[in-house]
């Protein structure tokens, strides 16, 4: 660990020091989850990724572990799933492929905002080595 000195702006400060109080945790703690969650999409991802990922470390441990679990709805997952295997058997219409694309990319950014959470957990001392904690 790198120890530094951070000059804040007194508001973000006192933002930072009421949420380290709610939480019952030290404001470098706060701090370093916040860091944690933006840095990995600093200059990729849309900017809702970007936001939803920056939000994470502002949430609370029962919420994380809620965003850890999340999927896409049912109706979505069987839609591409329907899109993929039409895929195989012909080309998909520019329609379906825009409409493949968009759920791909939910997809990912699903997956991406699940492991963030789960970093955060474990910066926030849970075991998150068990795979069937995640379940929904």
């Amino acid at each position: 660990m790198q120890a530094i000195t951070l000059k804040l702006p007194e508001t973000l400060y006192q933002q930072v020091q009421q949420l380290a109080e709610k939480r019952q945790r030290p404001l470098a703690d706060i701090l370093l989850e916040v860091i944690t969650a933006v840095i990995p999409i600093a200059d990729k991802g849309t900017p809702q990724l970007k936001g939803n990922l920056a939000h994470l470390a502002y949430l609370n441990d029962a919420a994380l572990w809620q965003v850890a679990r999340a999927t896409l709805a049912p109706e979505q997952q069987q839609r591409l799933q329907a899109l993929h295997d039409l895929q195989k058997t012909r080309l998909l219409s520019s329609k379906e492929q825009i409409e493949e694309q968009q759920l791909v990319t939910l997809y990912r950014e699903t997956i991406l905002v699940r492991a963030q959470a789960a970093v955060l957990l474990q910066q926030r001392g849970y075991n998150v080595s068990d795979p069937s904690q995640f379940t929904p």
